[in-house]
């Protein structure tokens, strides 16, 4: 465990959290773009889906993950769950004194660069759409645009259990996403980090005319610009170069360890190997 205030700013980790598994994504974008710096993530398995449950309850939950993270000193932290960013990520930037990202605006971003015909979508948990921060968001950035917001229970589940491209899926991503289809967007945000792992499916749905947005790729640029402004990115040499490896991230579940290892670095790659439990009271 790092103490607070042993390293350089540069050398300290960033910081991620998700539900579970969907911030995989996040991490996968940041370990790509930035593969010099520490990267520690913690998934909450033990109380996935956020998506159902009440704000007031993610928001307690976001605090408290905040909390345990914040024990490794990060120079960051990510919140690369949708539903989370949705109710919590003002709370969290305000109290904690280091930079705090989402995943929402920064998809909405690509989103609107991405649209041609300008009608859109966006899909999400529960929670994240009646939250209504994508439609804000959208409105705030995009005015132009005509926006279809639509709820997708049950996808997160799916994605959870390793299940990304049944026929069972299939037919529940055709039902929840049968009104965008007859908006005839062009452009669809994947608004939960879990949904870039169905994108075969999301595919085959919409038609492959249809843009898929995910804010992966957006979220870990706009982590890699606001550490390089603010001089604390890890600028040491790339992996060739380097007289030591870069350190390996670390990963930390609140559930089952074998299954989230498991499951996890079939989804995310050789980084996730092994995992620790974290116990949150």
């Amino acid at each position: 465990m790092t103490v607070p205030g042993d390293e350089p700013s540069a050398l300290r980790p960033i910081a991620m959290f998700d539900s579970g598994f969907g911030g995989l994504t996040v991490a996968r974008a940041v370990i790509d773009l930035m593969p010099q710096e520490r990267l520690v993530y913690l998934g909450d398995t033990a109380r996935y889906p956020y998506g159902p449950r009440p704000a007031e309850e993610v928001r307690r939950f976001a605090h408290q993950i905040a909390d345990e993270l914040m024990r490794h000193d990060p120079k960051a932290l990510v919140v690369a769950c949708n539903t989370a960013t949705a109710v919590a990520l003002d709370e969290l930037a305000e109290r904690l004194d280091i930079p705090v990202f989402g995943v929402i605006e920064p998809g909405v971003r690509a989103l609107a660069r991405a649209t041609r015909s300008g009608r859109v979508g966006v899909i999400g948990t529960v929670g994240t759409i009646n939250s209504g921060a994508y439609q804000r968001a959208v409105a705030a950035s995009a005015p132009d645009v005509e926006l279809t917001a639509l709820a997708c229970p049950g996808l997160v589940e799916f994605v959870e259990r390793g299940d990304t491209d049944s026929e069972q899926v299939h037919v529940l991503v055709e039902r929840l996403l049968a009104p965008a289809v007859a908006a005839g967007i062009d452009a669809l945000l994947l608004g939960c980090t879990h949904y870039p792992y169905l994108a075969r499916t999301l595919s085959d749905v919409m038609g492959r005319d249809v843009v898929l947005v995910s804010s992966a790729d957006e979220t870990a640029f706009e982590v890699l610009a606001a550490l390089a402004n603010s001089g604390v990115a890890d600028m040491s040499p790339g992996e060739s170069h380097r007289v030591q490896p870069a350190p390996a991230p670390t990963f930390l579940t609140t559930g089952d360890v074998t299954w989230f290892a498991d499951l996890g670095g079939r989804l995310l790659g050789p980084e996730l190997v092994d995992a620790a439990h974290v116990a949150l009271s």
